[in-house]
């Protein structure tokens, strides 16, 4: 019995996968907005990147206008003007935007500081495809202040903004519009020589109308950055090959670091090391790394932890993030069989290297090695870490992808671990499907793992499928992981259970009103122990509303299940343990509000009332409110509260978390951000501060100092004080 449900599943699978398939065949032929083209020729002069539109180049050059509506709704053209023009030399791709005003009124930015927020933005943003694969790509914009945004796309309409490259632009504002040009260097992308059409897309949010627009028609459904939905950027020539590529990045640190809980020296610390980019290809990318150091990424945002399993903080070291997606997108998001902060956990990396990005228009590849070395203070010995991925694309924007993971422990330390065991590795395969229309969307996927000592129900079946419209959401996954599957490089927080998550939606759109839209959803995720016996679910029923203004309203009803399959400790502060088999049933409401994003002044506010673990209960509150002193200061803070009320011994137990965070953008290469959090679970208070200068593209000062303390007595845990030089040189 216990193998009868994964067999089941497993034959399921292939049934998708024939049926996939034949959804796809009609699909793999022109694409949707194929008549929409811009023709890009080379510049007829010099071109100086000053938001000034008053070089010849740019008066002989095409214009894009005529924007489609987007949001609010999707059936006319955008009421908010704007018109792009492009033009290129030997050595750089220029774009200028002209963003007209249709009412007047301030325009509405968070800050000057990269990769602003989307929503709460003015903004004019350009998605390219240089291989019109509708799969993945680049992303350049600006907001109405002059803040960069850059990214790199994936899976045909996400954007990583982790991604960071030189390029320059600037913006100029006018009484009845703003304007940014900008000068995208062919070194800073990746394209394949001789293709003459690219896929391009254009996008405008303006929140003063509250209208999001496109140059190409979109479904409201979808992003503006939906590659899926692109037009065509043809060339009167090949674009010009991209000279050698070469970039060196060194960085150079000191700083100083005391822990007081064990009253040890000041230590002093002293380090170089750096990173070099290589093209091996024009869509072909090296990354090399040595003694690399993250001492200025961003801290993790803390939450309450009322759950069983691990919880998951997302990747923000950037050697691991450039075509990141070939990586850690292989799998779902609670079966990752591969997570990079597990590399480098508590222990030094070497060096590493990293091999991504195109062989040609269909083929993907991805392969890493990184090397850590060891630390006798947590008892963890050097480890080897090798990763390689294949990604094809099939039937217009499908694809079928293959991943090996190998982690090898390489010396024996006395004394020290080599984690579970010596070794650990994973192979897998998976099927993307995404449609030409990307209605139709979802995923067949097979794993295996290999741990010395261990075999059987060490493998993992999964699936999902989706319908997408304006009107219904579908959709469906099936989950299976062994009570053995080990994936010590991955993100696996729960084995031995099968999974049934369904979700329907239904949207009503009124014709006039306040209201945009509302709609009624349920969903649900059952999870089974391998032989079918449920161990627990939790089922939601929701009412959700979207305002004209863009603001939101959902009312939710929780029904919850659970049967505990090892002791397990519902405040996790350790005041006791419920017994393995005790079974727990509640109900809970809940309630969320956020405003419209038009507001300096914008909030965040949920409640939710209900049961609890052992006949109890849990009242919550999280609110996230947020100012801005346009376009400098930008202030948020983080609250949530927890009430939890059981019986003995875990008694009444309150949990409070407020992180206030501060962002001042002075300009838009000078930054200064505070965070700071204090989380009553764990009694603790964390500061962490920031400044940044960005001197030239890419290259950067930091000043990073950070502290954790005891709120009372107010005690110092540690403290921590970084200066960090960094600069990109291309050779």
């Amino acid at each position: 019995m216990p193998f009868k449900y994964p067999c089941l599943l497993a034959a399921k699978t292939l049934l998708i996968v024939v049926f996939c398939l034949t959804t796809c065949f009609y699909a793999a032929a022109q694409k949707k907005n194929a008549g929409y083209k811009y023709h890009i020729r080379r510049a007829a002069s010099a071109i100086n990147v000053d938001g000034v539109m008053n070089e010849q180049a740019w008066m002989q050059a095409d214009s894009a206008g005529d924007f489609f509506m987007v949001l609010p709704m999707d059936t006319s053209k955008a009421t908010v003007k704007t018109e792009v023009r492009m033009t290129y030399d030997d050595k750089n791709l220029y774009i200028i935007a002209i963003n007209y005003n249709s009412v007047p009124g301030p325009y509405m930015v968070e800050s000057l500081k990269r990769d602003f927020n989307f929503v709460k933005n003015d903004n004019f943003l350009i998605f390219m495809d240089p291989f019109d694969a509708r799969t993945d790509g680049f992303s350049f914009g600006a907001n109405a202040a002059g803040g960069q945004w850059d990214g790199s796309m994936y899976e045909g309409g996400k954007v990583d903004l982790s991604w960071d490259n030189r390029w320059y632009s600037a913006v100029k504002n006018y009484p009845d519009k703003w304007i940014w040009e900008a000068s995208i260097p062919f070194k800073s992308i990746r394209y394949k020589k001789g293709i003459k059409e690219w896929g391009i897309n254009f996008s405008r949010n303006d929140l003063k109308t509250a209208e999001k627009s496109s140059w190409t028609p979109i479904p409201r459904q979808f992003p503006t950055a939906s590659l899926a939905y692109t037009g065509t950027l043809v060339w009167d020539e090949a674009p010009p090959t991209a000279s050698s590529n070469v970039s060196i990045i060194p960085y150079a640190l000191t700083g100083l670091s005391k822990d007081y809980q064990h009253n040890t020296k000041t230590e002093y610390k002293h380090e170089i090391g750096g990173d070099a980019k290589i093209s091996v290809t024009p869509s072909l990318n090296l990354d090399l790394t040595v003694n690399p150091d993250f001492s200025q990424v961003d801290v993790d945002q803390q939450v309450i932890n009322l759950n069983r399993y691990e919880l998951f903080f997302p990747e923000k070291r950037q050697f691991f993030l450039e075509n990141g997606d070939l990586f850690a997108n292989f799998g779902y998001s609670d079966i990752r069989p591969f997570f990079s902060r597990r590399i480098g956990l508590n222990v030094p990396i070497d060096f590493g290297a990293r091999l991504t990005g195109k062989l040609d228009k269909d083929w993907r590849i991805g392969a890493m090695d990184i090397q850590t070395g060891g630390s006798g203070s947590v008892s963890q010995a050097p480890e080897n870490y090798g990763i390689i991925t294949l990604q094809r694309r099939v039937l217009d924007r499908s694809n079928i992808g293959f991943l090996f993971i190998n982690k090898d422990a390489t010396a024996n330390i006395p004394g020290t671990n080599t984690g579970s065991a010596a070794y650990n590795r994973n192979i897998g395969a998976e099927f993307n499907l995404a449609s030409r229309s990307n209605i139709w969307t979802g995923k067949v996927l097979a794993l295996k793992s290999f741990t010395p000592g261990v075999s059987g129900h060490d493998y993992v079946v999964s699936d999902h499928f989706q319908y997408l419209s304006k009107y219904w959401t579908v959709y469906m996954q099936e989950e299976y992981v062994g009570k053995n599957y080990n994936a010590e490089v991955g993100y696996v927080p729960r084995v031995g259970y099968i999974k049934l998550s369904p979700l329907l939606l239904r949207n009503f759109f009124p014709k006039q009103g306040d209201i945009l839209s509302h709609g009624i959803q349920l969903t649900s995720n059952y999870f089974f122990d391998e032989s079918f016996h449920r161990t627990d679910n939790e089922s939601i029923l929701s009412y959700l509303i979207t305002f004209r203004n863009r603001a939101t309203l959902s009312v939710s009803g929780l029904n919850d299940y659970v049967r505990l399959l090892k002791p397990y400790d519902p405040t996790n502060i350790g005041k006791g343990l419920l017994p393995t088999g005790s079974e727990h049933n509640w109900n809970t409401i809940d309630v969320q509000f956020v405003s419209k994003p038009q507001n300096v002044f914008t909030y965040l506010l949920e409640a939710s009332h209900g049961g609890y673990y052992d006949k109890g209960t849990r009242n919550s509150i999280t609110s996230l409110i947020g100012y801005r002193f346009q376009p400098y200061v930008n202030i948020a803070i983080n609250t949530s509260f927890n009430d939890l009320r059981l019986p003995q011994p875990f008694g009444h137990n309150t949990f409070w978390l407020v992180g206030p965070k501060i962002d001042v953008t002075f300009t838009n290469t000078l930054y200064f951000t505070t965070y700071v959090q204090y989380n009553q679970q764990i009694d603790n208070i964390n500061i962490n501060t920031r400044l940044q200068w960005r001197y030239k593209p890419a290259s950067d000062l930091f000043i990073v100092y950070g502290d954790n303390t005891t709120p009372s007595p107010y005690t110092v845990k540690n403290r921590q004080l970084t200066l960090k030089w960094t600069y990109w040189c291309n050779l």
